[in-house]
């Protein structure tokens, strides 16, 4: 994803987000990174922020990723949660 500008993800995805930072539990995520690449990472949410160019998950290990970023989260795919 080479675009800056944020892309609101759908409130069901965003709701799975939530419920991993809520539960406290460690997550698989698929992230693009700014030159399109895909990686992947586990980690735990520990909280999602609302910034002026987007929204971001917080991550226990000190990293952030901006919410229109994640392709899935535990093999929930982001894609198959509409707008």
């Amino acid at each position: 994803m080479t675009d800056a500008t944020y892309r609101p993800i759908s409130c069901d995805f965003h709701d799975l987000l939530e419920a991993s930072a809520t539960q406290r539990k460690t997550s698989k995520l698929d992230v693009r990174d700014a030159d399109g690449g895909l990686r992947e990472l586990s980690a735990r949410i520990t909280d999602i922020e609302t910034r002026a160019d987007g929204e971001y998950v917080l991550l226990d290990r000190g990293g952030e990723i901006r919410l229109d970023r994640i392709v899935s989260i535990d093999g929930a795919q982001a894609a198959d949660y509409p707008d």
